[in-house]
């Protein structure tokens, strides 16, 4: 079932909750209409950061999250953080503050200042893929980037059309335990994003009975449940970053983890977190990271030319 994306306009003293059209029929989410599209945007979150610089807002993107300083058009844009002093935030004049749910929940003193001192604050993020769309066009409305958002959105789903017809010429599917945070023993529940990547790109998610949580995409699984499925897992990937820091080699030492059948053959891959977790279209590179790793015959050549055709560089390691 589609889930609306959820859409916090912090506005007043408390937090508007929205739908996926930023709440149309509501005064607020019309005020954040009318007021865009924005020209001195700070963004808190590298998700935001990145589809902004992918449509082309570099110009009106006056302060970035710290994860996004290496991406192309972050070049000298100065660097905040949600633990700065409000203040440093009101000095630089911002017009509009993007954040996500997790800045609103854990810093509300500067949130609140912010909002005080008239300056607009959305905070969003999208859990699952049928929220993507409409993410991109919240952005692109806020900057003004509307067509741009719109290109995006084609892009998406062409190349995810493009990448199904190729998975649908595998015959042996692989059958895959995608790890989300291996000191918990936590993996990605049903309607996350990477789950959607590992999909697409012809995988069979055996951790499909992990418990769905609303507006998360993690879900404890546990070792006992996972080694349940020990015989019947090909392949072991992990994502790997600021959310899970681990190796191939943590994860192959991994007591009583020598009875799953892809330990046993070395078949345990790392994916960059970004390119599975993050709702940009990043996640085509993530479709085709996995589709290399299982089915390198099929997916490697094929799929560079699906990425190519989306404007994205043709592979990501």
């Amino acid at each position: 079932m589609k889930k609306d994306l959820i859409i916090f306009i912090v506005l007043t003293p408390w937090l508007f909750w929205g739908s996926a059209v930023l709440a149309a029929d509501s005064q607020m989410g019309e005020a954040v209409r009318a007021n865009a599209p924005y020209g001195r945007i700070i963004s808190l979150y590298g998700a935001h950061t990145e589809n902004l610089l992918t449509m082309g807002a570099a110009a009106q993107l006056i302060g970035i999250d710290g994860q996004s300083a290496h991406l192309s058009g972050a070049d000298g844009k100065e660097i905040f953080s949600y633990h700065d002093d409000p203040e440093r935030f009101l000095a630089a004049r911002p017009d509009l503050v993007l954040i996500r749910p997790m800045i609103d929940r854990g810093y509300p003193r500067l949130v609140q200042r912010l909002k005080q001192s008239g300056i607009q604050v959305v905070s969003v993020q999208p859990t699952t893929v049928d929220q993507l769309a409409e993410y991109w066009r919240l952005l692109g409305q806020l900057s003004g980037r509307e067509a741009q958002a719109e290109g995006m959105i084609r892009a998406f789903e062409a190349a995810v059309d493009d990448f199904k017809q190729l998975s649908a010429q595998i015959g042996n599917r692989q059958r895959v335990y995608f790890e989300a945070i291996h000191r918990k023993m936590k993996t990605f529940t049903p309607q996350a994003m990477a789950i959607f990547a590992l999909e697409t790109a012809g995988g069979i998610n055996v951790a499909g009975d992990a418990p769905v949580r609303e507006s998360n995409n993690i879900a404890v699984y546990g070792k006992e449940r996972l080694l349940s499925h020990a015989a019947g897992i090909d392949v072991f990937l992990s994502q790997q970053g600021a959310m899970n820091q681990v190796s191939v080699e943590t994860i192959m030492a991994e007591p009583g983890f020598g009875a799953i059948k892809a330990i046993k053959a070395g078949q345990v891959f790392l994916v960059d977190e970004t390119i599975v977790s993050r709702p940009t279209l990043g996640l085509l590179k993530g479709i085709y990271r996995i589709g290399c790793l299982l089915y390198p015959d099929v997916y490697c050549a094929a799929g560079r030319v699906i990425l190519a055709s989306a404007g994205m560089e043709g592979s990501h390691h």
